[in-house]
């Protein structure tokens, strides 16, 4: 395949590293600051007879060469510091995000887009409205990490590892994301058998709380290595033809009775993009949250316009 990663910084360049390394295809690294890519691009190439791959990537700031990409991920923007919510980030990377679109749009044909760049719904719809790509091939990566993040917070809480732990965390990437705790399993069985409710709550609240906690740690900028293998695993469900269900930011179109947005919820995955939107059972709560979620992005939507 023939993958494009928009964005040299930290996020950026993590997930060009890991793509290589696993042997995906070929990497196209674009960044404004040309000798940012290239200095990054060469770096991972000297190291490709020692991780033993054959591919190739190529650092640059001519979108040209993204002809004909399978898959683009985009990591444009900037990275959220210390006290900054996601949606302090919406007017910066608006601008630069439109932009981006638009040359995806022009030079790569039309490949499948994986969106990392934060506020990450309002950036995954910004990208779909501005290429007019089919929705089924806008993705935001999203809903996978925060999960992952959640399995983290319940391993450290039964003092284990994640192995056998399957969290769904549903909505935006954000303060109204929504842990689906009713979707939630530790060894197959629900996560109510293994910990009490206000336990739960107090989890729910630290994977809430969890890219803030680690942009705190860094001081600057924001997680890359949780985002890439993110980006990773999805960008193989898409190589592999996998159809797998990752939890990630969609384009609903009725879907969760929402219309017209992109939200965090399961999809299925493949060499197409999303084949399915997948319809979980919610509890009412869990449905009120969701709905709250939706008209957290829309409001944030209607701002932009």
């Amino acid at each position: 395949m023939k993958i494009t990663v928009i964005g040299a910084g930290n996020v950026g360049a993590t997930c060009a590293m890991r793509l290589l390394e696993q042997g995906l295809g070929d990497i196209v690294l674009i960044d404004i600051i040309e000798s940012l890519a290239k200095g990054k691009a060469e770096d991972l190439m000297d190291a490709a007879s020692i991780i033993g791959h054959n591919c190739n990537i190529t650092g640059t700031s001519d979108y040209s060469l993204t002809e004909g990409s399978d898959i683009v991920v985009v990591t444009a923007g900037f990275a959220r510091q210390p006290g900054m919510s996601r949606e302090e980030l919406l007017s910066k990377n608006a601008s630069i995000v439109r932009e981006v679109a638009k040359n995806i749009k022009k030079h790569s044909g039309s490949p499948i887009i994986i969106v990392v760049t934060n506020p990450l719904d309002i950036m995954a719809y910004l990208t779909y409205k501005e290429t007019g790509f089919d929705s089924k091939r806008v993705i935001g990566m999203a809903g996978f990490l925060d999960s992952s993040r959640m399995n983290l917070m319940i391993a450290r809480q039964l003092n284990r590892n994640v192995s056998g732990i399957d969290s769904m965390v549903m909505g935006t990437h954000g303060k109204t994301m929504v842990p689906a705790v009713s979707n939630s399993k530790v060894d197959k069985a629900k996560l109510a058998d293994s910990l009490k409710q206000a336990d739960i709550d107090k989890l729910a609240e630290k994977t809430k709380a969890r890219g803030a906690e680690i942009v705190s740690y860094l001081g600057k900028g924001s997680a890359f290595y949780a985002p890439s293998a993110g980006v990773l695993k999805m960008a193989q469900a898409i190589a592999k033809d996998t159809n797998e269900i990752l939890p990630c930011s969609s384009y609903l179109n009725g879907e969760y009775d929402i219309k017209g947005i992109y939200l965090g919820v399961p999809a299925r995955i493949g060499t197409s993009g999303i084949t399915e939107i997948v319809k979980l059972t919610l509890t009412k709560e869990e449905e009120k949250l969701l709905k709250e979620a939706s008209e957290s992005v829309q409001s944030q939507i209607s701002s932009l316009k």
